[in-house]
């Protein structure tokens, strides 16, 4: 067997998303993960890939739009290659508008949304009654619409890269040597590990609980509501979460934590309490120092990368994370922005 050119270390998001990008230039990629994958946070629930508020703009918000206006194109590659659907779907976001103040906001947001997002994407202030029954309760009778946001199921999109990369001839092992550059895409423990080699913290892992129900709304918006992330799938199915928890005994467990979600779910949008529950979710997400995903060379490690701390919007960010890796990885081009360097985090 050919030596590979790039070692991925690790099956969530960001790694697969990386391998693949890696193999479509035409490297010989290996993937090791002991776990399996999407073994980790990237094989949850939710997949809200929404935007960051479109003011005090920032390298970080910069890159993350260019990242969601590429998943598109990305998802339809992946898709077609490997036959399987990541339930990728660019269907807007909905947020309901408490107070006066946030409607002063969310006016002004729109103007800024037209200069930074251009002719990609709109955000606008619209009244309640225009969307029907699927708006949650707002005080001022206002929503904010976006159409930048979009929805997927995590684990079908990580399956779906899976099966992108069997096709062209790459399959996820549980062992193996390191060959060639090696990238650490290895979720909460490899900031750990990261953080021990380095001898300062770089970041730590965030517990989120989700749930998944029975409702079918799949050609609606996503919305976000009292904190909550409510995701209607291209399935049928509809997802709420999530808790976020810096102390935890379990990471798997689930708790009255998520029975509180529901219920909250269910306040704003009361349609959801006959909806059956099909599965009650855990999972520890990494999260760099900065908040930014933590992308790059691993400091004083000649030829090994790290790619890391997705802290809820990984799965957004991954179609440009893994083309400036890939590009750092084998033609040594860095393009990597502010803020997401390894260092940064020191």
């Amino acid at each position: 067997m050919a030596m590979a050119d790039v070692t991925v270390r690790g099956a969530g998001i960001f790694g697969l998303s990386i391998a693949w990008r890696c193999v479509q230039i035409g490297a010989r990629v290996q993937i090791i993960d002991p776990f399996g994958a999407g073994a980790g946070s990237s094989g949850g629930l939710v997949g809200a890939l929404a935007p960051h508020v479109p003011e005090n703009w920032n390298p970080k918000k910069a890159f993350q739009l260019d990242s969601l206006l590429m998943a598109e194109r990305f998802w339809h590659e992946v898709e077609a290659v490997g036959g399987t659907s990541a339930g990728y779907g660019r269907t807007g976001r909905l947020q309901p508008i408490q107070d006066a103040r946030t409607l002063e906001l969310a006016h002004a947001r729109a103007t800024s949304a037209k200069a930074l997002w251009q002719d990609h994407a709109t955000w606008s202030v619209i009244p309640v009654t225009e969307v029907g029954d699927w708006a949650p309760p707002s005080a001022t009778g206002y929503l904010i619409h976006d159409t930048l946001s979009a929805r997927m199921f995590p684990r079908r999109a990580g399956a779906a890269l899976v099966a992108a990369l069997a096709a062209k001839g790459v399959a996820v092992s549980p062992d193996g040597d390191d060959q060639g550059n090696v990238v650490h895409a290895t979720g909460y423990l490899g900031l750990q590990a990261l953080s021990e080699d380095l001898e300062k913290p770089v970041g730590n892992g965030v517990k989120g609980q989700s749930l998944l129900l029975d409702f079918d709304a799949h050609d609606k918006p996503q919305l976000y509501a009292d904190s909550l992330h409510i995701i209607p799938h291209a399935d049928g199915t509809t997802a709420i979460g999530s808790t976020s928890e810096r102390a935890f005994d379990d990471p798997a467990s689930t708790d009255a934590q998520l029975d509180d979600i529901h219920a909250r779910a269910i306040a704003a949008m009361p349609q959801l309490a006959t909806a059956r529950v099909l599965e009650r979710w855990a999972g520890v997400r990494p999260r760099a120092k900065t908040r930014a995903p933590m992308i790059g060379p691993w400091p004083d490690r000649a030829g090994h990368f790290v790619a890391n701390g997705g802290f809820k919007i990984g799965f957004g960010m991954a179609p440009k994370i893994a083309d400036v890796m890939a590009d750092l990885i084998l033609n040594s081009h860095d393009t990597i922005p502010q803020g997401f360097r390894v260092t940064d985090n020191l």
